[in-house]
């Protein structure tokens, strides 16, 4: 378990923001976020926050990348089986990404600590056999080869569910429905890579 009994309120306000939109989301704040949330109004006062946190061994940064957060003393619980449920993800236009706070349990299935679970919203992947109303299980990774199925955010924190191709100047975003275009963005980057699908009968 990570000790939080040596840091400040402040310091314990953040790792807990941290904590919540990594479990909760899939993914860290950037230091705006950090900022916006907690009314820091110079980039320098995240920073020495981010620091001490480092120092003290609760979070890992990469230097050069917005959102590399993690934790380094996530606590192993094997006796939570849910997997945190993201928000819903586009499968047809882009959509601005929007968080939600709760659960699905998928027992043993996958490792909570790796994966997380968002619910399709859209037809766009539907030749890959995903469709509107599935889950989806999503492997933590900031990397995918060609033609893998991701879930990509672009600079413009729009997220969607697609088959990735970069294209070195540009990245395709591909559906897998023939009445749809692809998408092609400037810049994007892989929240992770589609680990399994569940539907629910209806």
């Amino acid at each position: 378990m990570a000790d939080l009994g040596k840091l400040t309120k402040r310091q314990r306000e953040v790792y807990a923001f941290i904590r919540d939109k990594i479990r909760n989301r899939g993914y860290g704040p950037t230091v705006r976020d950090i900022g916006k949330e907690f009314d820091i109004s110079s980039p320098n006062g995240v920073m020495c926050h981010l620091k001490a946190l480092e120092r003290k061994g609760l979070i890992h940064r990469e230097e050069k990348k917005s959102r590399a957060i993690t934790l380094t003393k996530e606590p192993l619980d094997r006796t939570h089986r849910a997997l945190p449920l993201a928000g819903r993800i586009a499968a047809g236009v882009l959509h601005e990404a929007v968080e939600q706070k709760e659960s699905i349990d998928f027992g043993d299935l996958f490792d909570a600590d790796d994966h997380f679970v968002l619910e399709v919203h859209g037809d766009s992947m539907i030749e890959d056999q995903i469709a509107d109303g599935d889950y989806v299980i999503i492997r933590k990774q900031d990397r995918a080869a060609q033609g893998q199925i991701v879930v990509a955010l672009t600079d413009d924190h729009e997220a969607t569910l697609k088959r990735w191709y970069n294209e070195g100047s540009r990245v395709r975003l591909q559906p897998a429905n023939s009445s749809m275009a692809p998408i092609y963005v400037k810049n994007a980057k892989v929240l992770g890579v589609v680990a399994g699908v569940v539907r629910k009968m209806r």
